[in-house]
């Protein structure tokens, strides 16, 4: 999940790197460096953190000859094996001699330190990293070429993995490889610069090429030798890349979560206009995706997304009359997955580069399963690996915390299901023309909602001192009480757990106490008396309710604490867009209730934005 920058043959690398860095920060903000060359010599600046902290040092130190260097690495970390302090940043260096900035885990590091040919070795850090500048440094001695030396040292490392490494004595070459984690070399005129991803490297260049797995390359001012895991010298697609992204600002709100809370309705126009032709066809391949008759569907994902995909399972089954399963990404390769039943999957990913997701979608091609990408980034490895590909077209998402990429997923998937149904002949043209009218109206009624945002500002304030909260739902809205709970606990602190509203009475009711709060989703659909008595429950133990829902639910629960009322959808139709509706207040009352214990909204701690190591 770190951040990796690396440039060689520009003017001024270093202050590249960072402010390729500052695009990366996102994927780790425990602590950053940078290490460069100049007149073969190594330099190196790191700092316990986030970016600022580097660049304040940096500025406070006036290093020495930053601004000469032509050759630079830099990471910004999110820490897995070691400790978060100022010997554990990367860049790794050994023996002032060579720098190595790492994604990932090596996993046999501990058996490698135990290696004869190593004893001599002292080995400075807690990481697993450092044994890669070992290895190269070793295989140097013994008077290998820098390149040749990390060559030899990807022989003897294993995992999931992507770095970059510079040594003092080779100045003029940077070693990079990649295996599972992503890296992107960029190609300008007259030097080459490695990123994370592409969107990290766009203010250089607008050509790119994406490694594949197992490549490995050197890079040189004006040449790249790549070469694949059968070390046989290769030639991977120059692709071209969008230069516009540039810096993205926060637009006059406070934070970038909350900005992508309010950019929701026109994110949700960007969404629907893509997949929805001007004669309200769904510009979607069922034959791509590969659903045949009488097959279930798979649907993968993780966290947020994962809540997408059961959102989307109650759509595919109740509309489209298609049997869905729900795979949590990090689970399904581990449990011998059967294919039986099953003609295809769906992986739903923001970054496109999300692990576990990844290797979930690679295990459903060892079983011939046809593979479809709900993605964000286009070009991501997900979205390269995959047989056929639908973007959310919610341009960049900073806040680590999913709020616009939540609300564009289930959109997409909302129009797989109705073009699932109008195929299948589960709903009729009035019906099919009804849903697409208020899929239309969509981001209107998203603008209502967040109309809503100062009464729960109101209601922020009276539950930010509490220790615990429950969420509950039903139906469709039962992954939104589990998406809710992940929203407060992921960026308030606030331990939060989200339940069927059914299952109350099956354990959960046993954590009530006074004053506990109590959040409810809840719509008019035949169900909602059941999901009150559920909450009278509550209330007779003394927890402080609060109901989001609609007009009629609500004066059906008179005795709650408080309620949010979400816009009117037509009575037919109400629940089913209740979870994208639903989900503004959700994110509004999380981001506020985190505004208000003072925690960092957009950069929560012990968290990053892909997640890129299992």
């Amino acid at each position: 999940m770190c951040g990796i920058v690396a440039i060689i043959g520009k003017e001024n690398a270093c202050r590249h790197v960072l402010d390729g860095l500052k695009k990366l920060e996102y994927r780790g903000y425990d602590s950053a460096g940078l290490a460069y060359i100049y007149d073969k010599k190594m330099f190196n600046i790191k700092s316990v953190g986030k970016l600022n902290k580097l660049i304040n040092a940096i500025e406070e130190s006036k290093f020495s000859k930053l601004e000469s260097s032509k050759v630079a690495i830099g990471h910004t970390r999110w820490a897995t094996h070691g400790k978060v302090n100022i010997k554990n940043a990367h860049p790794i260096i050994y023996d002032k001699k060579v720098a190595v900035v790492h994604n990932g885990i090596i996993e046999n590091y501990e058996k490698i330190k135990e290696k004869s040919f190593l004893k001599s070795y002292d080995f400075e850090t807690t990481t697993d990293t450092e044994v890669i500048p070992v290895l190269i440094d070793n295989f140097v001695k013994k008077g290998k070429s820098f390149f040749e030396s990390a060559k030899s040292t990807l022989k003897i490392i294993d995992g999931a993995y992507a770095f970059a490494a510079i040594h003092q004595d080779f100045p003029n070459e940077i070693f990079v490889s990649r295996n599972t984690s992503p890296l992107v070399i960029g190609i300008g005129s007259d030097f080459k610069v490695v990123g994370s991803d592409s969107h990290s490297i766009t203010q250089l260049v607008n050509q790119v090429i994406y490694l594949e797995d197992g490549d490995y390359a050197i890079i040189r001012n004006k040449e790249i030798e790549i070469f694949d895991k059968k070390d046989e010298k290769t030639h991977r697609k120059i692709v071209n890349v969008n230069t516009d992204i540039g810096f993205v600002s926060k637009d006059g709100f406070r934070h970038f979560m909350e900005k992508e809370i309010f950019e929701q309705p026109n994110v949700l126009i960007n969404t629907i206009s893509s997949l929805l032709q001007e004669n309200d066809k769904i510009d979607i391949s069922t034959q791509k995706i590969g659903i045949k008759k009488n097959n279930a569907i798979l649907i993968s994902a993780a966290g947020t997304s994962f809540y997408a995909a059961i959102v989307a399972k109650y759509w595919i089954e109740k509309i489209a009359n298609i049997a869905v399963s729900v795979e949590l990404a990090s689970e399904y390769r581990y449990r011998n997955p059967s294919n039986v039943g099953f003609s295809s999957m769906i992986v739903i990913s923001q970054s496109g580069e999300s692990i576990d997701t990844l290797m979930a979608m690679r295990e459903a091609k060892k079983l011939n399963l046809k593979t479809t990408a709900i993605v964000n980034v286009e070009g991501s490895t997900i979205d390269r690996e995959a047989d056929y590909s639908l973007y959310t077209r919610v341009g960049p998402e900073i806040g680590v915390a999913s709020t616009k990429s939540f609300t564009s997923q289930l959109t997409v998937l909302f129009l797989i299901a109705i073009k699932l149904a109008n195929e299948n002949k589960t709903i009729n043209h009035k019906e099919y023309q009804s849903f697409i009218k208020l899929t239309k109206s969509l981001p209107n009624s998203l603008s209502k909602c967040l109309k809503m945002n100062d009464e729960i500002i109101n209601i922020a304030q009276k539950i930010k001192n509490t220790s615990n909260t429950i969420f509950l739902g039903r139906g469709y809205l039962y992954p939104l009480a589990l998406e809710g709970a992940l929203k407060l606990k992921e960026i308030s602190y606030i331990h939060a757990e989200g339940f069927a509203a059914g299952e109350m009475k099956h354990g959960p009711i046993a954590l009530i106490e006074e004053n506990l709060p109590v959040i409810m989703f809840l719509i008019s659909d035949g169900l909602e008396d059941k999901s009150i008595s559920n909450l009278q429950e509550a209330v007779s133990r003394g927890a402080r309710t609060i109901l989001i829902g609609d007009r009629k639910s609500i004066k059906k629960a008179k005795f709650v604490n408080y309620s949010i009322e979400i816009p009117e959808f037509e009575k037919k139709f109400a629940s089913t867009f209740s979870p994208i509706l639903m989900a503004i207040p959700a994110q509004l009352l999380a981001y506020h209730v985190a505004r208000e214990r003072g925690t960092d909204v957009d950069q929560p701690r012990n968290l990053a934005k892909s997640v890129t190591v299992e």
